[in-house]
């Protein structure tokens, strides 16, 4: 049974949209991704999906997304360290992926 991996930002429009994108890409066989934000936006950032593009990953049909779009329970939630604040959200495990995290990846 593959695991269900959220990731949430605010807007949803671009870094947690990459990692979910990555997720699917890495993680097929063992996860389920989903990623979402706790405010609406008109786009996924076209520079993020453009970046996604250059290392083959297509985005193209990726949409913001409201929390209310994922699953209720979650098995890992990951928050992308923009200082959001989630209502509560059933799940295993949790952790923030501050933006220290993020660039110390690269």
């Amino acid at each position: 049974m593959k695991k269900k991996v959220a990731f949430v930002c605010v807007h949803n429009s671009c870094r947690s949209q990459m990692a979910e994108a990555w997720a699917k890409h890495l993680g097929k066989d063992v996860l389920e991704a989903y990623s979402a934000g706790t405010s609406k936006y008109p786009e996924v950032k076209p520079k993020a999906v453009q970046v996604m593009e250059e290392v083959g990953i297509d985005m193209s049909k990726h949409y913001p997304k409201l929390l209310s779009d994922i699953p209720e329970k979650i098995d890992i939630l990951i928050t992308m360290g923009c200082g959001v604040i989630c209502p509560y959200i059933p799940c295993d495990y949790s952790e923030d992926w501050g933006l220290k995290i993020l660039l110390a990846a690269l």
